[in-house]
């Protein structure tokens, strides 16, 4: 990563403007003149920047055809993430963040004079949000009258079910502890006043809502937009349960968070937001029907149905700035938030978690939640698959679904050297571990909503106590004309030997599915002597079959292991093709991936050049022109 060279302790970013004037000076922004629709096209010119290396500059839209210009991409590296943090890169962070989280998560009777010792602090209140009296900036323009439709809220992808904010802060509490929290749910626009609230089982705003229910309350909800962009990032942050995000904010800025009361609602916003959304809603009322969405995910969401979010006041600064994300096919700027908690969250997870963890390492492929490599201290027999365990079951590491355990020898971050020890030291007969347990809502690939399996390889070393009779023996790779599957066989388009061509024993199909994986693989073998492949991966023919990041795209999402995973012979089959329902065991349709349509590409294409770019950079979509949907 790029490492910027500032007086970070010094930094306080009182508004997205505070915000955009640093990355003017340290040359990361864009500022772009020229009228550009909300409605698809700043999300497109989004994508192309930020597929960028290092993830691109942040986008500053000044012509959004609204009051508002919209800022993206602005966390989308980690050079403007450990900028928005304060640190010089992001490592700094996570050495003192996991006593925060110990004291808060294991209480005591001296709580407080451990906190200010272990911090170095005068003052609890150094970091503690404080309630302002008064109104803060937020609220210099009130809106009692509001019309959602004076944001420029975006459309990201032509299947969208409508207009998304994609970067709310969203304010619930208890109505029964009074405990607070913000949290990251994107919320859909139906009308001037009426949105829907798109929060997951698994996240505190829908427990909350519970609550209101159980009580007969109606839920006031606040949406805060801005402001100091360290807001960003712990709404986004996996906290202990006990850890009111603010607080966490105010040790990463060391200052507090000042918050002042709503004007129509009974609770607090930050007061440097630059535009908070007022509302709420009622437990009695009938849900709304939300979605599609093109999601983190690369895919979208099915439309369900999410509980109605009425508005009662828009506040904002009089220079207020529309902060937006784009999500999608990765990498996307919410690829970088995963990476800055994967830095920061490493040291809570070896103190707290798995005392035999080093290091771990999310990789962008896998969106988040799909995979995860581990890197541990091995001292004895069984304890790669230990260390699975325990990670699946702490905090949203439940979401996981691949998960890879190597020894302390190995560089993490070196996929090619993962897949390396993978092919060699993997026995997939023994050192697979298959699980079953929560999965993330947005998985369409699991076998049930929010349930599904999971898949655990042990690729350390192994020890006597750990090996079988018959356990892995080096391949040695046979000569091949692996064009020749193609020309027999009409399903198989092409044929990626990149892994091959390193004398590792995977080989990728890429196919145009006709009939069931399993049955084309078995009629494959049936004519070819492919003994020597150890792992055959089977992906659609929807995207360039040299591109490695997109197959593991391809694979992370579209697997449910219990289920996708099988034998052919002594060959492991992973089945990453979209499944079809009448081929598949599947009965509902497998959601389209987000990608942008032909009129939209075109639009962008005919203005790029007059937007301020210093060279044409085309569509990411269009590495999927041979995808129908």
């Amino acid at each position: 990563m790029m490492t910027l060279k500032y007086n970070y302790c010094n930094m306080q970013f009182h508004s997205l403007n505070d915000f955009i004037a640093t990355l003017k000076k340290y040359d990361l922004l864009i500022e772009i003149e020229e009228f550009v629709d909300p409605v698809l096209e700043i999300s497109e010119i989004t994508d192309r920047i930020s597929k960028q290396p290092y993830g691109g500059k942040a986008l500053l839209f000044k012509n959004t055809g609204t009051c508002f210009p919209v800022l993206t991409n602005f966390l989308g590296s980690e050079a403007r993430l450990a900028l928005a943090l304060r640190r010089e890169n992001l490592e700094q962070l996570g050495h003192n963040i996991d006593l925060l989280f110990q004291l808060f998560t294991k209480p005591n009777k001296n709580f407080f004079q451990k906190l200010e010792t272990a911090f170095n602090l005068k003052r609890i209140s150094d970091i503690l949000p404080k309630n302002k009296s008064g109104h803060g900036a937020c609220q210099e323009v009130i809106i009692t009258d509001p019309n959602l439709f004076d944001l420029p809220i975006l459309q990201l992808w032509p299947g969208d079910g409508g207009r998304f904010i994609t970067y709310p802060l969203v304010h619930t509490k208890d109505p029964l502890t009074g405990q607070r929290n913000v949290g990251m749910y994107r919320v859909q626009i139906f009308d001037r006043d009426l949105a829907a609230m798109h929060w997951h089982r698994h996240k505190t705003g829908a427990h909350h809502f519970l609550k209101y229910k159980k009580v007969g309350k109606k839920m006031p909800i606040a949406i805060a937009l801005g402001g100091d962009p360290v807001y960003t990032y712990v709404a986004t942050a996996p906290l202990p349960e006990n850890l009111y995000e603010y607080i966490l904010a105010g040790f990463i800025r060391k200052k507090p968070v000042n918050l002042v009361k709503c004007i129509t609602q009974d609770i607090e916003v930050p007061e440097d937001a630059d535009i908070v959304i007022e509302g709420y809603i009622d437990p009695e009322e009938d849900f709304i029907l939300e979605g599609p969405f093109g999601d983190h995910t690369g895919f979208y969401s099915k439309p369900d149905y999410y509980p109605r979010f009425h508005i009662t006041a828009i506040t904002h600064r009089r220079d207020a700035v529309y902060p937006a994300t784009i999500v999608g096919v990765p990498p996307q700027e919410d690829a970088y938030l995963a990476k800055a908690t994967e830095r920061i969250f490493i040291s809570f997870v070896k103190n707290s978690i798995s005392p035999e963890i080093i290091d771990w390492d999310i990789p962008f492929a896998g969106c988040g939640h799909n995979f995860t490599i581990v890197q541990i201290e091995k001292t004895y027999p069984g304890q790669g698959k230990k260390v699975i365990n325990t990670l699946w079951g702490a905090g949203q590491m439940m979401f996981n679904k691949v998960m890879i355990v190597v020894d302390q020898d190995i560089d993490i971050h070196d996929y090619s050297k993962i897949v390396e020890l993978i092919s060699s030291r993997v026995d997939p007969r023994t050192d697979l571990l298959f699980g079953h347990g929560p999965s993330d809502v947005l998985d369409h690939a699991s076998e049930k909503f929010t349930y599904g399996s999971k898949l655990g390889i042990d690729a350390t070393d192994k020890l006597p106590e750990e090996l079988e009779v018959g356990h892995i023996h080096a391949i040695e790779i046979e000569p091949f004309d692996y064009n020749s599957i193609v020309d027999v066989f009409d399903d198989v388009k092409h044929v990626n030997t990149s892994l091959i061509d390193k004398n590792l024993p995977i080989l990728v199909l890429l196919v145009e599915k006709k009939q069931k994986t399993k049955d084309l693989i078995e009629e494959v073998w049936r004519k070819f002597d492919l003994s020597f492949i150890r792992y055959l991966v089977v992906v659609d023919d929807i995207v360039p079959e040299d591109d490695m990041l997109l197959i593991a795209w391809l694979v992370g999402s579209n697997i449910a292991p219990a289920r996708d995973l099988f034998f052919v012979k002594d060959t492991l089959v992973i089945d990453a093709t979209i499944k079809i329902p009448g081929i598949d065991s599947i009965t509902e349709p497998w959601p389209k991936i987000a990608i942008s349509d032909n009129e939209t590409i075109k639009k962008v294409d005919e203005k790029w050049l007059g937007l301020g770019f210093k060279e044409f950079i085309p569509s990411p979509s269009l590495r999927f022109h041979k995808y129908k949907g």
